[in-house]
This record gives C-alpha cells, sequence and structure tokens, in this order.
C-alpha cells in the first residue's frame, strides 16, 4: 500500500481528472478499501480541498469549487499547456500581463526539469504595439454581462469625440453576445438597440455602466458563426458574403504556385502553366495591387471595376517611374 502522501496525491489526481467518482471505483483504481477513501477524502477536506459527496446507488465523491483556490495537481501535458498559455498572455494586452508574468514564474519554479526544457521550446517574444491596452475589469465586466445575457449601458469614445464631450452623449445600450481579439485588440461583438443593428465596440473605449439593464433572448448573428461575423467586418463587408470586391482572372502561372500565396482565393488549374483565380479584398484597386504582385501575364475576366482599377493602377505606377527617371 502506498504511502499516505503518495496515495493523497493519487487520490486528489482522480478526483481533478473527471467530475463524479463511485467510491469503490476510487477504492479499486488506489487498491484500497471503501473506508481507507472515506478517510483519505476527509484528510483532503481538511487540507481545504472541497470534496462534496454524491448521493446515488453507488455513492461517490465530487471535487467542487470553493471559496478560495487550494493547490492544484497538474500532468506533464497540462503543465506544459498553462505554461504556453500563460506566456500568450503576458502579450495578449488584456490587462492581465503583471499577474500572469508572475503566474508563470511560479508554474516554473515548481516544474520538474524535463517540463522546464519543453517549456523553453516553447518561446513567445512580446512585439510593442501601438494598440491601446484594455483594462481587464472592464473585459471582465463585458464578458460577464454577455455571459449573463444582460442588456449594457456604457459611455463609448470614438475617434471623432473629445473626453470632455462624452457626458453630453447618451450612454449606447447593447445585447452584448461575443467578447473577441482581432489584430491586437479587443473588441464587443453586440446588437445595438438604438441602431438596431450589429455593431462591434472596441473595449478599450468602453466605460460600462452599472448596473446592467435586464436579461434578453439572444440573437442569432448573421450567418450564426461570430468568427465568420467578425472576419466579414473587418474586411469590409456586412453582410456573410465575404470581401465586398472579388474578381477573376487569368494568371500564366502553374497553379500550384498561385496557391502558395492564395489563402482564401479559388485556384483552378486550366494548363500547366496556367491557372484562373477568383479572389477578393476590401477594395479594387486593392484586388488589383494583390493581383499585380505575381511575376506574371494577367488576363482580366471580370467585373469590369478590376479593369478600371488595373488602368489607375498602371497611370499611377507610370507617374511614378517617369518621377523616379
Amino acid at each position: 500500500m502506498p504511502k499516505t502522501s503518495a496515495r493523497l496525491l493519487s487520490l486528489l489526481s482522480l478526483l481533478q481528472a473527471r467530475r463524479d467518482w463511485p467510491g469503490a471505483l476510487l477504492a479499486e483504481r488506489l487498491e484500497i478499501s471503501p473506508r481507507t477513501v472515506r478517510r483519505d477524502v476527509d484528510r483532503l477536506r481538511e487540507l481545504g480541498y472541497p470534496i462534496a459527496a454524491v448521493k446515488g446507488p453507488d455513492g461517490g465523491y465530487r471535487l467542487d469549487a470553493g471559496t478560495e483556490l487550494p493547490p492544484l495537481l497538474f500532468d506533464d501535458d497540462q503543465a506544459v499547456a498553462l505554461a504556453v498559455a500563460l506566456q500568450i498572455a503576458v502579450t495578449s494586452g488584456a490587462g492581465i500581463e503583471e499577474a500572469a508574468m508572475r503566474a508563470l514564474t511560479t508554474v516554473r519554479q515548481v516544474m520538474p526539469a524535463r517540463l522546464r526544457r519543453r517549456i523553453d521550446t516553447f518561446p513567445v517574444t512580446p512585439v510593442e504595439t501601438a494598440n491601446p491596452q484594455a483594462d481587464s475589469s472592464v473585459l471582465a465586466a463585458l464578458s460577464a454581462a454577455a455571459h449573463a445575457r444582460e442588456v449594457l449601458r456604457f459611455e463609448y469614445a470614438s475617434t471623432q469625440t473629445a473626453e470632455s464631450d462624452s457626458a453630453a452623449t447618451p450612454p449606447r445600450r447593447v445585447q452584448p453576445h461575443h467578447l473577441v481579439t482581432w489584430g491586437g485588440r479587443w473588441y464587443l461583438v453586440a446588437w445595438d438597440l438604438d441602431r438596431d443593428d450589429w455593431r462591434t465596440f472596441r473595449a478599450d473605449r468602453i466605460a460600462p455602466r452599472t448596473p446592467t439593464g435586464p436579461r434578453f433572448t439572444p440573437r442569432e448573428l448573421p450567418g450564426g458563426d461570430v468568427i465568420a461575423f467578425v472576419t466579414n467586418r473587418f474586411q469590409g463587408s456586412t453582410h456573410s458574403g465575404g470581401w465586398p470586391c472579388r474578381g477573376e482572372v487569368i494568371l500564366d502561372l502553374p497553379a500550384a504556385t498561385v496557391l502558395d500565396y492564395i489563402h482564401e482565393g479559388l485556384v483552378e488549374e486550366l494548363a500547366p502553366d496556367r491557372c484562373r483565380l477568383v479572389l477578393g479584398s476590401w477594395s479594387w484597386p486593392a484586388l488589383a495591387a494583390t493581383l499585380g504582385r505575381f511575376d506574371a501575364d494577367i488576363e482580366v475576366i471580370g467585373p469590369p471595376e478590376l479593369e478600371t482599377a488595373f488602368g489607375q493602377l498602371a497611370r499611377r505606377y507610370a507617374k511614378a517611374a517617369r518621377s523616379d527617371g
């Protein structure tokens, strides 16, 4: 029979692995008697672990949430995943960078050397950006309102509105749907009650008001998927159809070569050195410029707006070439 301390750690690890454990199954896994299981459970309770008894034909135990966070056990993969996630949190812009760094230091100090070596193979280098940092308390308030499905009121500072004018502007009233990140910033996706439409709000410009409003029945996002909705919004489309500008060309390049550089387009092989490409962008000049990066002849299939954009770029580039000479 293992020593009591080792047995308690094994019992705690099992309790963390699944929600409910029949007492007889715990006894079988630990190779001890049900009476010893009961005694060990009492010892863990004395150490602060909130272990509840589960009623039923078999009886059993469950590790519940308590008022304080007791020591936890992690297997090797969980420990590595936790450390990598903390490294990412240090660069998240969520206002928790200092706490995440302290937690990462604590976790790393108690790790065996073999796990520290695995962590060191996942370095995350923070890159300073000009993006404002969102306050962690604001993120918590937005997330809580979205989770509880409660109407949220907040002051919103736009780039055109000075802070001194914000008091004269009525608060926004929204039904919060999701809290997301895009391009290093946090955004709230919500249904704007006053504008009767879906909106995305930068979290660093939100000042929540309390209390929150009444509960609401969630609306379905356009397309039914928050990832697709946010992607379309930031690509310049308010609908689920993707890019607002989509064109079709023929390139004198192998399809395999084009595929290496295109991730959101349709490539069809027409001949060994010729392919058809359907691609989208946020504007026609941007689409023409993207297609122009291929060192190959281009035949525009359509629409006419794409032909016009190529003409605009040709004149612009020709002027730039003359000025350079």
